[in-house]
């Protein structure tokens, strides 16, 4: 456990009325920096993923204070009995090279495999209440979003509505892979007020819909700690049955480490042959929230997924 952590658990102890007690000969100087580390957490939403190898002193105070001066936004009512009729209907033109399951041949063994992984997740569903998930990955090039958005179509044949989340701001690219502009969207409606109709599509007559990342940020981090992000995130429970976030890495930045205490779960996408088991822990261990809900492995040879498929399709056509 990195000291970080542990200046967590004692803060929290403090939260909740005891005595802050440190072992024999400790310092002072501890119990100033679990107070520290329990500010960071409430205000900022999370320590940064390298918490491992980072000492609290080295945050940047000057970002810290930025983040706690930038203006909030007003509260923005939305009718949200009406919301989805309003929204913009864009054709399902998906990029060649997207890798997305084809909904009108559902016998294909990669949209069996999101089936299976959907049902997974509907069943934990039934035991808990969970709507709203983030789907990340220890590092840059694992598969998050090709496992987000092809989660997001297998949720959405069913017959609520769900919604994909661009939330990676500092490179999207969920709005390439639909072939559809990234303006407006989330940084739009957060900052400039855009209506938030103008800023979710549609996907065809399908129940998808898509909010893309929108105009570039110069702080992503600041900007999802803003109040209005949680309002959002918070009405959406209201009319989607499933809220699926596509963020950075968790050991490339903290967005992922800061959605995960507003979400109700997190998936860790990880490549076979490439992610290693070490960055794997650190990804872990750098969550702020123990709501991890399982991982998934991305990258597996066609012959080991296409074998346990083709036997049984082919015996039914005999």
């Amino acid at each position: 456990m990195s000291r970080v952590h542990d200046a967590l658990r004692k803060a929290e102890q403090m939260l909740d009325g005891n005595e802050l007690e440190l072992p024999e000969g400790e310092p002072t100087e501890a119990a100033s920096a679990a107070a520290r580390a329990l500010m960071l957490s409430e205000e900022i939403g999370g320590v940064p993923a390298e918490s491992e190898e980072i000492e609290l002193d080295s945050i940047n105070n000057s970002e810290y204070q930025t983040a706690l001066s930038m203006p909030q936004p007003r509260h923005v009512e939305i009718n949200w009995r009406e919301f989805l009729g309003r929204c913009q209907v864009i054709p399902f033109h998906p990029a060649p090279e997207a890798h997305l399951i084809d909904m009108e041949r559902p016998q294909e063994v990669p949209g069996e495999e999101f089936r299976s992984l959907r049902t997974r997740l509907n069943h934990m569903q039934g035991q808990q209440d969970l709507h709203s998930v983030v789907v990340t990955s220890s590092s840059p090039a694992e598969g998050k979003t090709f496992t987000a958005v092809n989660l997001a179509l297998a949720q959405a044949q069913l017959e609520h509505p769900v919604l994909i989340v661009d939330l990676d701001l500092r490179r999207p690219v969920v709005h390439n892979l639909f072939q559809c502009p990234r303006t407006p969207g989330f940084s739009d409606f957060i900052i400039d007020e855009r209506p938030l109709e103008e800023c979710v599509r549609r996907i065809g007559n399908t129940n998808l819909f898509f909010l893309p990342a929108g105009t570039q940020v110069k702080n992503p981090l600041e900007l999802l700690n803003m109040r209005q992000v949680k309002y959002t995130l918070d009405g959406f429970r209201k009319i989607f049955n499933w809220i699926i976030l596509d963020t950075p890495p968790l050991l490339f930045s903290a967005d992922a480490n800061l959605l995960a205490t507003l979400t109700d779960g997190t998936i860790i996408v990880v490549r076979i042959g490439s992610t290693t088991y070490d960055n794997v822990i650190r990804a872990m261990q750098s969550l702020c929230e123990n709501n991890v809900l399982g991982i998934v492995a991305n990258g597996a040879r066609a012959g080991e997924l296409y074998s346990k498929y083709t036997y049984y399709y082919s015996k039914q056509e005999d």
